[in-house]
C-alpha cells in the first residue's frame, strides 16, 4: 500500500474504490450479471479483468486489489471500456474482505494471477494461497465452482498444489485425472504478465480445481 497521506490532506488515490461499509457485502449490489467471478490480486491495470469483460458478456466481474493505485486505475479502466455496470475493482486486502462477501455459494469462479512475489521464507507466512483464504473461496464458491491459479515459479506451482491438495473442499480438475495441472488457460482472458511470459517463451504452470459437491 501506499504511504500514509500527510495530515490535513488526502493522500494519491485516495478516492480509490471500496467495498461497501458494513460486516456482509452483497456480491450480488455490486453490479449486474448471471455469474459472479472473483480476482483477488488485479494488478496494475486488471488486464484479465479488461479481457474477461468482453470474453464473458453474461458474467460479474469484482476484484479486490490492495494498491490504492491499481484498484483506481484498473477500475476506471473497465469503466473507460463500458464495463462499469458489471465490472469492477476495489481497493481492499483479500484476507479482510473475503470474509465480509456473500451469499455463501454465489461466485462461479475465483482467479488468482501469478501471487505471492515474495521469495525469503520468512515472508512464506505471508502467501495468498493458505488455509484461510481456501475456506473463505469454498465458503464463496457453489458447488462445482472453479479456482484457477496460475505462476511462472515451478517451485510455487508445486507449493499450491500441495496446500490445495491438503483441502477438503477441492478436487483437481486438470488435464490429467488426479491433477489440477492444466496446459492452456480456458478462460480467453490473459494477464499482463501472462501475456509476457508467452511473448517471452517462459514457461507458466496452471492449475484448476472445482469445489467438491456434496
Amino acid at each position: 500500500m501506499e504511504g500514509a497521506p500527510r495530515r490535513g490532506r488526502p493522500g494519491p488515490y485516495a478516492d480509490a474504490p471500496r467495498l461497501p461499509d458494513g460486516e456482509h457485502v452483497d456480491l450480488r449490489a455490486l453490479g449486474s450479471g448471471a455469474d459472479i467471478e472473483l480476482e483477488v490480486g488485479p494488478g496494475p491495470k486488471a488486464g484479465f479483468l479488461v479481457e474477461r469483460a468482453v470474453s464473458a458478456p453474461e458474467a460479474l466481474l469484482v476484484g479486490l486489489e490492495i494498491r490504492r493505485k491499481w484498484a483506481a486505475v484498473g477500475d476506471a479502466r473497465l469503466a473507460k471500456a463500458g464495463h462499469a455496470s458489471r465490472a469492477r475493482v476495489f481497493c481492499e486486502d483479500a484476507r479482510h474482505a473475503l470474509p465480509r462477501l456473500g451469499p455463501a455459494e454465489t461466485v462461479a469462479r475465483v482467479f488468482l494471477h501469478f501471487p505471492d512475489p515474495w521469495w525469503k521464507k520468512r515472508h512464506h507466512k505471508r502467501l495468498v494461497m493458505g488455509d484461510a483464504f481456501l475456506e473463505q473461496i469454498a465458503r464463496l464458491l457453489v458447488a462445482g465452482g472453479e479456482l484457477f491459479v496460475q505462476t511462472d515459479v515451478e517451485e510455487r506451482a508445486e507449493l499450491y498444489e500441495s496446500v490445495v491438495a491438503g483441502s477438503p473442499w477441492f478436487e483437481p480438475a486438470g488435464d490429467q485425472a488426479g491433477s489440477p495441472r492444466i496446459a492452456e488457460n480456458p478462460f480467453d482472458a490473459r494477464s499482463p504478465r501472462e501475456h509476457r511470459a508467452i511473448e517471452d517463451g517462459l514457461p507458466v504452470w496452471r492449475m484448476l480445481w472445482r469445489k467438491r459437491r456434496r
